[in-house]
């Protein structure tokens, strides 16, 4: 008659069901009649039968990891192990070595909470130890920390040996790329596939769109490489994805080369697409980049891009907050993203990208306009070509506000240098050579010079760095006035509140409280009385802050906290219609 698991035995001894767990960490050999998982099963059915007085039995089931790491806990065999565990099924878990286990201290200690939570104790073949006691537990944990210590300087060899081999252009495996085979542990050109690869980079370098050349390709049945898997099923021959396409076109292996961690290195292989369909198709590609960043149709661009930074001279980036559903653009300094902080103190280290930009484009007209620059500009040439630049620069002045994104992204790029956001200064470094260029009635933006090295112009704009009641810091200028600004979109909706409060209380019969007509207006009584006093505002004052004239501690904040403004329209105008210093 059968005895059920886990009951005591005839002899009064209890039954110890033991669960053998086996693991190799690569697939070399595994498909050999007797390989390593089976080795290691062997020897721990052999210690278990050792232990047979002492009621140990080996279960049938399997816990084998074959090509499987030591180094993480997603191992189907060891995820079932875990479960049947939690099920109460296994009473001791007997491995050939510790490390077969895991590698990692970290997983060891996930591993042992859950063999204590079910009294799981945990048996090694060549090393005899035991959870259950805390000598077994110290010397375990000693043990995995030097197979821990072995794992990581193993990786440091194979990264080391990866970077190396790169480095003297050998290829070191994976799926060889459309056009490829690998002989030898080389990559070798597969000359029909070849010839696919060269089409696609000449289609694209014709249609300059990625978009378009996937619905080329998909009309012309051009599929991704086929191939074969270890298990000998097929694999790829469809169609190219557009993500496949981008790093296809930017891959360069097909120049013959290696690339390992951003750098490239002259590769063993011969190279299929040839140095100047090369260069056409990453000009295109980076032409397209720029325009999807600053696209005609973006709602919110940053025109420049890549051209600011601050006193210490760190690069400001583009960066935006959300706020009520405004998005909020400004440019940031790379001290701030990096460190949480400027590199000094009362350095420029967020400006508003509209403000900022508002100041250059000022500038940039001024200077078309700058007859004297114009002719410094023009050298040593004839009165007829000196006139017909500073016409064309007037004309480019005319049209600029009115350019695309897109466009005055490229012709900024071409045209400035650097801007450099000081506390109280703004610098802009123009280049004099590419005034004729940008001004060109003929401008054809693909093709505009950039980063040339002939004479510049730095003009230092006054400019100052102030915060407004609890807002971010803004950009306003110096002596000249104030800087035109977009108009404050939380002044005009407080306004407009303010207008349709007034409505409901001119309205509103002589019985009505207030609680009443602020439910009306869904607001408190406190706050509708605070709102409904701005719709008194002087016309002047209103205007002001339709057209974005206001100076800068005018804030929605303020005319709602302050209390009441003044009564007389001409006390509002000495208080606010012009910018304090």
């Amino acid at each position: 008659m059968s005895r059920k698991l886990g009951s005591p035995r005839s002899n009064g001894a209890a039954v110890i069901r033991c669960a053998i767990y086996t693991r190799k960490s690569s697939e070399e050999g595994l498909e050999q009649e007797f390989n390593s998982l089976d080795a290691q099963r062997e020897a721990c059915e052999a210690y278990i039968r050792s232990q047979k007085a002492a009621g140990w039995i080996a279960l049938q089931a399997m816990y084998d990891d074959g090509g499987i790491s030591g180094g993480t806990m997603e191992r189907p065999a060891l995820q079932r192990l875990l479960a049947d565990i939690a099920a109460g099924r296994i009473d001791t878990v007997v491995v050939y070595k510790v490390d077969r286990l895991t590698r990692s201290l970290h997983d060891f200690a996930k591993i042992v909470d859950a063999f204590d939570a079910k009294g799981v104790s945990f048996v090694s073949v060549t090393q005899q130890f035991n959870t259950t006691t805390s000598m077994g537990r110290l010397t375990l944990n000693m043990l995995l920390s030097f197979a821990q210590f072995e794992r990581e300087v193993t990786s440091e060899r194979i990264r080391d040996k990866i970077a190396a081999s790169k480095q003297k252009g050998m290829w070191m495996g994976g799926n060889p790329p459309l056009g490829y085979d690998v002989l030898d542990r080389k990559l070798v050109i597969n000359e029909p596939e070849a010839e696919r690869v060269r089409d696609i980079f000449r289609r694209y370098a014709g249609l300059k769109s990625v978009h378009a050349l996937k619905e080329d390709l998909d009309a012309a049945g051009i599929l991704s490489k086929s191939s074969v898997d270890r298990f000998g099923m097929p694999r790829g021959g469809k169609p190219l994805a557009r993500g496949a396409l981008y790093l296809m076109l930017k891959n360069r292996i097909y120049r013959g080369e290696i690339v390992h961690k951003d750098k490239a290195y002259p590769g063993l292989h011969d190279a299929i697409v040839d140095e100047a369909l090369w260069d056409m198709v990453q000009a295109a590609l980076a032409e397209n980049r720029v325009e999807r960043v600053t696209r005609s149709t973006a709602a919110n661009p940053s025109l420049l891009a890549g051209l600011v930074y601050d006193a210490s001279g760190d690069r400001m980036s583009p960066t935006h907050a959300n706020k009520k559903g405004t998005r909020y653009r400004y440019y940031i300094s790379q001290s701030l993203i990096k460190r949480g902080r400027p590199r000094a103190s009362g350095e420029a280290c967020r400006v508003p990208a509209s403000d900022l930009e508002t100041i250059i484009d000022d500038e940039i007209i001024r200077l078309m306009r700058d007859e004297e620059l114009i002719h410094e500009v023009a050298g040593p040439s004839s009165v007829a070509q000196r006139k017909a630049l500073i016409m064309q620069a007037v004309a480019f002045a005319e049209r600029w506000p009115s350019q695309s994104p897109s466009d005055r992204r490229a012709i900024a790029s071409a045209l400035i240098e650097r801007v450099v956001v000081a506390p109280k200064e703004v610098a802009l470094t123009v280049r004099l050579d590419a005034v004729p260029h940008v001004t060109a009635p003929d401008l054809d933006i693909r093709r505009l010079p950039q980063n040339l090295d002939g004479p510049t112009r730095t003009l230092s704009l006054p400019a100052r760095i102030k915060r407004t009641g609890m807002e971010t810091k803004l950009l306003i200028q110096g002596p000249t006035g104030p800087t035109r600004r977009n108009a404050d979109r939380s002044l005009i909706r407080l306004l407009a509140q303010a207008h349709r409060c007034r409505r409901i209380l001119d309205r509103a019969s002589h019985d009505r409280t207030m609680t009443t007509l602020a439910a009306e207006a869904g607001t408190s009584a406190t706050y509708f009385t605070r709102v409904v006093r701005l719709s008194f505002l002087a016309p002047e004052i209103t205007k002001m802050i339709l057209q974005g004239r206001q100076p800068p501690e005018l804030t929605a904040n303020l005319l709602v906290t302050q209390g009441p403004p003044p009564t007389s329209w001409e006390d509002q105008k000495r208080r606010w219609a012009s910018p304090k210093d």
